[in-house]
């Protein structure tokens, strides 16, 4: 063998041993073979193959024969005697022709760092190729950074370029002062990592989603009208910008971006939104707070004088001035007609929350279903029907009262939801999570006996407790008749007044006769009576009629028409008529239009149609 072929031989970096397979000796053995076979190799120098491949010295022999036939042959089932890198070791053997016959070359291929050296290799080249297109894209760029420096001082926009790999490329200042960076700072690094590197939420935002990237990817002009990018305190800073890409010579090799702050621009637009929104609020509660006050100014009850001076009526006067000044919860007692609502309202006026409406809701003719939305209020969706949130007659009476008349009839699985919104004066709409706050003074009134409905396990205890803070009794128009005379005067003076008719003369005669009935519907029974006694008045004289029963006035029409003589009535005097005939009744019914002696089945029509006329007649 000659020096060359040694030296060559020495060189190499993997172990190689040159054999004579004629003879099976070693030849000869470069430094990497001796370090990878220790001492085993020096006794194979005095003695055989078998020596380093005793284990395997069958399949030696079959690739020792592959190789000097085909001349070269690869081996990967050969494993040297005390080695255990089977796995990752392939041996290469190669026949050299000599002049004194033939040699084998022996190479042993560690796979693993064959295959390392290749992957570094190969890196090796990228970076040197990305290097050379860094160094392109950066010439080019400084070309356009020195071509364009003005424009970009000049900008009141930020931009900033960024080449194929998403690092900065150049800074205009308008950019570093909305940042906070300086172009040091942000020149050579990826700029998505230091700007926008996530989401308002505090998410990452990966650079795969970013549209700035998108631009030079695809080569599309990306606008982005809302997102963020963070300043270098880390605080936002809302932006619009548009990507556009960069090409040189066919290829795209960046993209140049252009944003702007838009932070006062949304701060203004929620402030806008907020504000609209305030005043939808607003107008809702005032269109609904409007139409309360028109329900009121036409009920019949649109004065607001407490009328008499009977120790009764002094009694509650009493009562009203010491309580009115508190905010304490009244519970107001009597029979139907008495004036419950009239005192409800005194207390109201008399009471710092005068400034703010009354809010009065007739617990009896709620329908069960309806009943947290009437009262509690609902949103858009909460229920078939629910096409627009809705405020509850709680929240419509926060700063002033809310009047819970006929109290008593609510039934009794509803009455807890009440008790909450009264103990803590907190409610949530339904279909909403959200619990509201409410200041409220809260009067109901009943004309059942309370304590007996508890009795009988028709009204929660605590309920009762919580609305009978202060109580106040209104006594019936039976017991306190001095007070009848002043109260026709006042509501004769009422009615000629609302009806534009002449005043008739009430004259002793009358109100001896009104003193003498026994007034089952009270004061309102006597208001009506004298309204209609007002509008049948003939020659200025009022006649009475209290010697039939109370149903005799409300039966149900017969088929002959009404006799009235010479007497023609216009619409408008019929139309009270009704309204008073149908007072009447729900007066006799203590409210209830359905059911059984209820309003409508007194006047001998369906309950859906007498809905329709009260509601028709503002009743």
């Amino acid at each position: 063998m000659t020096e060359v072929l040694e030296a060559l031989i020495s060189a190499k970096s993997d172990p190689v041993l040159v054999v004579d397979p004629v003879r099976d000796v070693l030849v000869f053995a470069n430094p990497a073979a001796r370090s990878f076979f220790g001492a085993r190799l020096d006794e194979a120098a005095t003695g055989t193959m078998r020596t380093l491949y005793g284990a395997c010295i069958a399949q030696l022999h079959i690739a020792t024969e592959a190789a000097l036939e085909q001349g070269c042959y690869y081996a990967s089932d050969l494993q040297p005697d005390g080695s255990t890198a089977m796995d990752t070791v392939e041996h290469q053997l190669v026949a050299i022709k000599t002049a004194d016959g033939p040699l084998l070359m022996i190479t042993i291929a560690d796979l693993e760092q064959r295959r390392r050296r290749s992957i570094d290799h190969e890196a090796n080249n990228y970076h040197r190729q990305g290097l050379e297109e860094w160094r392109r894209a950066e010439r080019f760029f400084r070309e356009i950074e020195r071509e364009n420096q003005l424009i970009l001082a000049a900008a009141g926009e930020g931009i900033f370029g960024v080449n194929a790999d998403g690092v900065t490329t150049f800074v205009n200042p308008a950019a570093q002062a909305m940042l906070g960076w300086k172009a040091d700072d942000l020149v050579g690094k990826n700029m998505h990592a230091m700007v926008h590197y996530k989401h308002p939420d505090g998410s990452h935002y990966h650079g795969s989603d970013c549209p700035i990237y998108g631009a030079f990817r695809n080569g599309t002009i990306n606008t982005v009208e809302d997102e963020c990018f963070w300043r270098k305190d880390g605080s936002p800073i809302r932006v619009e910008y548009t990507s556009t890409p960069i090409e040189d010579d066919g290829a795209l090799v960046g993209a140049v971006i252009v944003f702007r702050d838009i932070s006062q621009r949304k701060q203004n637009e929620a402030q806008l939104r907020e504000a609209m929104a305030e005043n939808a609020r607003l107008r809702e509660r005032l269109e609904m707070e409007n139409a309360y006050l028109q329900e009121e100014i036409l009920s019949q009850s649109n004065h607001y004088d407490i009328i008499g001076s009977s120790s009764l009526i002094r009694k509650i006067l009493k009562q009203i001035d010491l309580v009115a000044p508190t905010d304490a919860n009244v519970l107001i007692t009597g029979e139907s007609g008495t004036g419950k609502e009239l005192v409800a309202r005194a207390i109201h006026q008399a009471s710092h929350r005068s400034e703010r409406p009354l809010i009065r809701v007739n617990c009896a003719a709620i329908p069960r279903e309806l009943f947290e939305s009437e009262f509690f209020g609902h949103v858009k969706g909460a229920f078939t029907g629910a096409l627009r949130d809705r405020i509850g007659r709680f929240e419509l009476a926060n700063g002033g009262t809310i009047f819970l008349d006929e109290v008593g009839e609510i039934p009794l699985d509803l009455q807890s939801k009440l008790l909450r919104v009264v103990q803590d004066r907190r409610f949530e709409r339904l279909g909403e999570e959200r619990t509201r706050e409410v200041d409220i003074r809260v009067i109901a009134a009943t004309n059942r006996d309370l304590q007996k409905e508890v009795a009988k396990g028709n009204f929660r205890e605590d309920l009762y407790f919580r609305l009978n803070v202060f109580p106040v009794e209104c006594a019936p128009l039976r017991d306190r008749r001095d007070d009848i005379p002043v109260l026709a005067d006042h509501f004769l003076k009422i009615a000629c007044s609302r009806l534009n008719i002449a005043s008739p003369v009430l004259t002793r005669a009358n109100i001896v006769e009104l003193k003498a009935y026994s007034w089952p519907g009270n004061a309102r029974e006597l208001q009506n009576l004298i309204e209609r006694a007002a509008i049948l008045a003939r020659n200025g004289r009022m006649q009475f009629s209290l010697n039939a029963p109370p149903q005799a006035a409300i039966s149900p029409p017969s088929p002959a028409p009404r006799q009235l003589g010479d007497e023609i009535l216009t619409r408008n005097q019929i139309l009270e008529l009704e309204r008073q005939n149908i007072r009447r009744a729900l007066d006799l019914a203590d409210g209830r239009v359905s059911g059984a002696k209820g309003a409508a089945e007194l006047l001998g029509m369906r309950p859906t149609t007498l809905y329709s006329r009260i509601k028709a007649l503002e009743l």
